[in-house]
């Protein structure tokens, strides 16, 4: 079987989703959505949404579950990119940042910091809104993957 690409789909934003559809039809790759209530998908024969009940990190459970190796995971949650690391996949953010093993521990030390924060009152904000040069940058870094991802057929730019 051939690598897919899954997103957390809760929290995505629909213009990266939008990025991802364009991706998944021009290469032939196997995208799905997971999230707990119904999304609307193109019709596609390499889209689909899979529903998950409501829940604490039901969806990131799912995922976790169902992602191999070299499969793409695009999510915003630390956790989950830590989870599908360890199981040989890749994690993407919508902000066009790729998670490694070399920084996920940091990166999951910072955010439950910040959890701790927030738990005793202090207000930490939430990340900025996603602006033009992050949906560029999610694109680019997209494409970069896709370029040599193994299931990939057509080249050239994925976003805009």
């Amino acid at each position: 079987m051939s690598a897919r690409i899954w997103v957390d789909a809760d929290a995505c934003p629909n213009v990266i989703k939008d990025i991802l559809f364009r991706a998944a039809q021009k290469r032939g790759i196997e995208l799905t959505l997971v999230a707990n209530q119904p999304l609307r998908v193109p019709r596609s024969a390499h889209i689909r949404a899979r529903v998950v009940p409501g829940g604490f990190d039901v969806a990131d459970e799912e995922i976790t579950r169902l992602a191999q190796a070299g499969d793409l995971i695009i999510t915003a949650d630390i956790p989950l990119a830590a989870a599908v690391l360890a199981k040989g996949a890749l994690a993407l953010n919508p902000r066009g940042e790729l998670y490694s093993t070399d920084t996920i521990r940091e990166r999951l030390r910072v955010r439950d910091m910040l959890e701790q924060l927030r738990d005793s009152g202090v207000r930490t904000g939430g990340p900025a809104p996603l602006g033009q040069a992050e949906r560029l940058a999610f694109a680019n870094a997209l494409d970069r993957l896709l370029a040599r991802w193994p299931a990939s057929g057509a080249q050239g730019a994925v976003g805009g």
